[in-house]
């Protein structure tokens, strides 16, 4: 399978409106009512997702396979956040993104994601056990 080549610089950004079902409480990691880590990098992560999905042909995606992130500020119910994802480096099939997470100026969170291009139904088939 033909694997697209891409290059450092491609972006895309994400937005996300924080609501009850997005606090720590709710996704249990913690116990206080502001935006929770898991979703700040599942935002993280579907800002890579968006970067590099208009580019993939059929047959290929990408899969998460490492993550780093340091949040670094509360975001309450009721907030507007942004991941801005930029595509840092490609090493062979491993795309590096670094992400930042904003509210308006501040600085909510940085996240270090790294994915793999990949045959879809070759990964599908392994995970079924196929």
């Amino acid at each position: 399978m033909e694997f697209p080549e891409f290059s450092p610089g491609l972006s895309a950004r994400v937005e996300l409106t924080v609501t009850d079902a997005d606090t720590a409480q709710a996704v249990g990691s913690g116990d206080v009512p502001v935006l929770g880590t898991p979703r700040v990098l599942a935002l993280a992560e579907a800002a890579t997702v968006a970067a590099t999905a208009r580019l993939i042909p059929g047959g290929v995606t990408t899969v998460g396979v490492r993550a780093e992130i340091s949040h670094l500020a509360p975001t309450p119910v009721g907030r507007h956040v942004h991941a801005l994802a930029t595509l840092a480096e490609v090493d062979g099939r491993k795309l590096h993104f670094e992400v930042v997470v904003r509210e308006g100026e501040t600085l909510v969170a940085e996240v270090r994601v790294e994915r793999a291009l990949l045959d879809r139904q070759r990964f599908i088939a392994k995970a079924n056990g196929s």
